[in-house]
């Protein structure tokens, strides 16, 4: 279908008949798609659940604390939870609370939205010892997320730290560990990780990658932001910025790859005169081709980390102007005691849905949930897929826009063609309700998330910040029924 007919489509109202419509998951593709939905469709009635009692999914989770810029679009969301065809009903759980097939039964349409909840793992030697984190982890433990606002991550036991990966993640997270704390004390970071990164002793921060400078699959805003910390001395081995013709070609068929290469060449030219090692000076060591092989374990503290093995790299060609990292047999070691594992989020799946396991995404065609049955693949009616979900853990949150508009496009080509609405009648919101009530789940509607926002930015104001997040279910609940 083209886009052009999605367009059209979606402009359109099928039936008088209400089009009942559940979005499982919060996030920036579960707005997305509810608002383009309210906007093709004048009888639909959207139900967005999650399973935090707050929304908004990662753009409060994920998102850095000093990138407050990024946090805008949840002004767009809040129209679309208070649209008087929308409800918002947190702290309920898919899988637990409600299955799949209680959701199929209530609604003409469901859609997943409810993105990447785990980790990729590296299946190397060590991997499960103590100060090992993934970066999501370390990330949901900053931003006050209340499944890890207990995590504890050990910040003082040397003053090195390593991070596996080369992404805007990884670049987050290294901000993070090196920025002035008085700079994020007027952001909206939680306080257990301002306190903990006050009495941090991490200078040294490595970020490690697989291939060169010109392969880094970070953007030149987030380095430019990490090169521009002040006090902090960047370090980059000259021969790491070597490059191969090979290099030059990929330089030459984008443009972005070439401004990270000359912004790294640019930083590691400026350091070139700077002393090396002096106490307390904050370093950010750009890592080139170099792989992890194991984790090492400390002889002083059992079951901790205190390094990482890894192998020494170059870059073989994979065909279509593409390079693959490929391990020399040399090794060497960077001695630390926390490592975070900046190598990808992982969607899990949920009774009753089909999964790729390798790729992480549940089948689809254009949004449509597609299964296999003895071989034959056939879509399942009514259920959709929308986000990293849908498409695996890439893009920003714009990119869930368009990802979005796709997903309702082939909703919308369903409706009018199969006459989804017309054929049964279904209990949509109301049912829902009854199906919380008897399951006696405390489900926290947007008027509760409205508490909660008050009361944290109420927080907020007595501690000169945005807002001062609560932590722990606890918490969260009982401000979201303060009467």
């Amino acid at each position: 279908m083209s886009m052009f007919l999605a367009r059209r489509l979606v402009t359109r109202c099928f039936s008088s008949r209400p089009l009942h419509v559940c979005i499982v998951g919060s996030g920036p593709a579960g707005f997305y798609t509810a608002d383009k939905l309210l906007k093709a469709h004048e009888g639909v009635r959207i139900d967005i659940i999650d399973r935090l009692p707050t929304p908004f999914g990662l753009v409060r989770s994920g998102v850095a604390p000093d990138h407050p810029e990024t946090k805008i679009a949840i002004n767009q969301f809040s129209r679309v939870a208070q649209h008087e065809r929308c409800a918002f009903y947190g702290n309920v759980k898919v899988g637990s609370d409600l299955a799949l097939s209680e959701l199929r039964d209530l609604y003409h349409v469901v859609v997943l939205a409810y993105g990447a909840e785990s980790d990729k793992d590296l299946g190397i030697p060590g991997e499960s010892l103590g100060g090992i984190y993934s970066a999501r982890e370390f990330v949901w433990w900053y931003n006050g997320h209340p499944d890890y606002s207990s995590l504890k991550p050990d910040l003082k036991s040397s003053d090195t730290a390593v991070i596996l990966g080369q992404g805007n993640v990884a670049l987050d997270v290294a901000r993070i560990l090196l920025r002035p704390t008085t700079e994020l004390a007027s952001t909206d970071i939680a306080r257990h990780a301002l306190s903990a990164l006050e009495e941090s002793s991490i200078r040294k921060v490595y970020l490690v990658g697989r291939r060169g400078p010109v392969q880094a699959a970070l953007t030149a805003k987030e380095l430019r932001e990490v090169l521009g910390i002040k006090n902090l001395h960047i370090r980059i081995k000259e021969t790491d910025l070597s490059v191969t013709p090979a290099d030059e070609e990929e330089m030459k068929n984008s443009r972005a790859r070439k401004r990270i290469y000359e912004l790294l060449s640019k930083a590691a030219a400026a350091a070139a005169g700077t002393s090396e090692g002096d106490c307390g000076q904050r370093e950010l060591h750009f890592v080139f081709f170099r792989q992890p092989e194991r984790f090492l374990e400390s002889d002083e503290s059992k079951g901790h980390v205190s390094g990482v093995n890894l192998e020494k790299t170059i870059l073989e060609s994979a065909g279509s102007g593409k390079q693959i990292a490929v391990g020399t047999g040399e090794f060497e070691d960077i001695n630390c005691s926390m490592v975070l594992k900046a190598i990808g989020y992982k969607s899990v799946p949920i009774d009753g849905l089909p999964f790729d396991y390798k790729k992480g995404i549940v089948p689809n065609v254009r949004g449509r949930v597609v299964s296999d049955t003895g071989g034959i693949s056939q879509t399942e009616p009514g259920l959709y897929v929308c986000g990293w979900l849908k498409r695996g853990p890439v893009g920003i949150i714009a990119t869930n826009l368009y990802c979005a508009e796709e997903t309702v496009g082939s909703i919308s080509q369903d409706i009018e063609e199969d006459g989804v609405v017309g054929k049964s009648e279904k209990a949509g919101r109301k049912g829902l309700v009854q199906l919380l009530e008897n399951k006696k789940g405390k489900k926290v509607d947007f008027n509760g998330w409205e508490k909660i926002d008050a009361k944290e930015k109420q927080m907020g104001i007595e501690r000169n910040k945005p807002r001062e997040k609560l932590v722990t279910w606890e918490d969260l609940l009982a401000a979201s029924a303060d009467i």
